[in-house]
């Protein structure tokens, strides 16, 4: 990977200005933030920056506003739960002035309100990113979950103003060179979900960077159906059987190993807690659908990680929000996480089901890192160059 300047690399920044790009895209109701995990994500950087002086002007977007005011995606009512978990005071500004930030005290925090009220924000606007760019004296970008997107506010104003990564953004890009960038080998990757279609570059890209590829959820019936099983009514894009069987002879001419389940979860339903039985996959019922994979196949997989230097994570292996369809993910998380904690192997995870499948487990603050970033850990895991980072390369 890139090197790539961080906070390490400022000097003297007292009455300097400091563009920082965060991500307030936070959940709400009533006028309220209803999680706060994204904010507390951005303190160590936003206090340090304050801490030493700097007047600290936060960019950040809200919902979808497609280039317009619309006050229902104004950031004002993030204000009081980020100044909350700083425990400073945080001004709102709802245009910059240069005014109003001169007169600024040195160390104040200020909110500027949503980047894609202009539509320059998703457009890059050379011309927006300038005029921006002039209210600064550096820029630091701490949200690698908006840095798949080249936008004025994560790649344009790089044009303009040395950048740095934030203490956010460089814990990220640390814990995933870690993981694919230069791992310790061997290296093993869980890959679930739904569908194989949302996940081809992914796998396609891991093939050529893992020693073992385990792939659950919905998309190994799609494996598993271009095997030769009958998947019965599981879900399964039989259209891409054949894609399944490219990945595959990739994956032999790559020696990487490929794990699909042996036995199988399966019920005629898909309810909570339904009628199930544990069956070998080659002994599913034209009415069954496979929802989780089974114990064997968990105690095989988990025999595979002992093995393992670093693992990947992404998406769950069964259908984990519908009980007892979680167990498999539960108990495979689990023994990543003891092998984490014994230090014997790196993981690192990321994706939305994962962190919610993780936190289901409750391991999740027992892995070596757990990204938060959506598209943007899935373009990595593709193995795609993100311009919000390559921008900060030094």
């Amino acid at each position: 990977m890139t090197s790539f300047r961080t906070l390490d690399d400022l000097g003297d920044i007292a009455g300097q200005r400091a563009l920082v790009r965060v991500d307030l895209n936070v959940p709400m109701a009533d006028g309220a933030v209803t999680d706060d995990t994204r904010l507390r994500a951005h303190v160590p950087t936003i206090t340090e920056l304050s801490d030493a002086g700097a007047k600290v002007l936060l960019l950040a977007h809200f919902g979808r506003p497609k280039g317009e005011y619309r006050p229902e995606f104004s950031l004002q009512p993030v204000v009081p739960a980020l100044s909350d978990v700083l425990g400073r005071d945080v001004t709102f500004m709802e245009r910059p002035s240069g005014a109003a930030i001169a007169d600024l005290p040195n160390g104040a925090i200020v909110m500027i309100e949503n980047t894609r009220f202009a539509a320059g924000e998703e457009k890059n606007d050379p011309q927006m990113a300038k005029m921006i760019a002039s209210f600064g004296d550096f820029y630091v970008n701490d949200a690698f979950s908006v840095s798949h997107r080249a936008h004025m506010s994560t790649e344009g104003l790089t044009h303009f103003l040395p950048a740095y990564a934030g203490r956010a953004m460089q814990a990220e890009l640390t814990a995933l060179e870690a993981a694919l960038g230069n791992p310790e080998h061997p290296v093993a990757a869980v890959v679930g979900g739904a569908k194989v279609s949302t996940k081809l570059d992914v796998l396609e890209h891991l093939v050529t960077k893992v020693d073992h590829l385990i792939i659950g959820g919905g998309m190994a019936n799609t494996f598993l159906a271009a095997r030769g099983v009958d998947v019965g009514k599981s879900l399964c894009e039989h259209d891409l059987t054949d894609t399944a069987v490219a990945i595959l002879e990739a994956a032999d001419a790559a020696d990487c190993t490929v794990h699909l389940p042996y036995d199988v979860v399966v019920a005629k339903e898909f309810a909570a807690n339904p009628p199930t039985r544990t069956v070998n996959v080659h002994e599913v019922a034209a009415d069954e659908m496979i929802l989780d994979i089974g114990p064997a196949a968990v105690e095989a997989l988990a025999d595979v990680l002992k093995t393992c230097k670093t693992l990947v994570w992404n998406g769950p292996l069964g259908a984990f929000e519908t009980p007892p369809f979680d167990t498999a993910t539960v108990a495979l998380a689990q023994t990543a996480a003891a092998l984490t904690r014994e230090g014997s192997l790196v993981s690192v995870a990321g994706g939305g089901d994962t962190v919610a499948a993780l936190n289901h487990a409750g391991v999740a603050d027992d892995f070596t890192f757990v990204s938060t970033a959506g598209g943007a850990f899935l373009e990595w895991m593709e193995g795609k160059e993100l311009p919000g980072v390559a921008a900060l390369s030094a």
